[in-house]
């Protein structure tokens, strides 16, 4: 009589090998995430010192457009889509950034189902939230 199906033997063998394979996947999935929040905190961190090199050339004030930050960083408009802080969004997070001569706010959030977890701010005098 032969004997047909799965072994409790086979099914173990087939077990510890799918396993061992989400074992050896798991950190490459993790790595994306972090690159991505790591992308995101050096964009801000960009836009921050444009910021604070704006404040340095004009007495203390800082930008209250995008227009008068895009001078320090040709990049802000890609951040930035007003100053009064509608989001855009670029690459698998959404930014934000709140304008005015006494200061600032960037801030770079996950969009919806990228699976990011980490939402970041940086404010007037390159202060991060969550700190790195």
């Amino acid at each position: 009589m032969e004997n047909e199906g799965f072994s409790l033997v086979k099914v173990i063998i087939i077990l510890a090998i799918v396993i061992l394979l989400a074992v050896i996947a798991l950190p490459y999935l993790t790595t994306s995430d972090k690159a991505n929040a790591l992308t995101a905190r050096e964009s801000l961190r960009k836009l921050s010192i444009a910021a604070e090199n704006y404040a340095a050339a004009h007495s203390g004030a800082y930008p209250a457009s995008v227009d008068e930050l895009s001078g320090f960083i040709a990049s802000a408009g890609s951040y930035c889509a007003n100053a009064s802080g509608a989001i855009t969004v670029s690459g698998e997070y959404s930014y934000a950034c709140a304008l005015g001569s006494g200061g600032y706010t960037f801030s770079a959030a996950p969009v919806a189902g990228s699976g990011g977890k980490v939402t970041c701010t940086v404010t007037t005098g390159g202060v991060f939230n969550p700190a790195f």
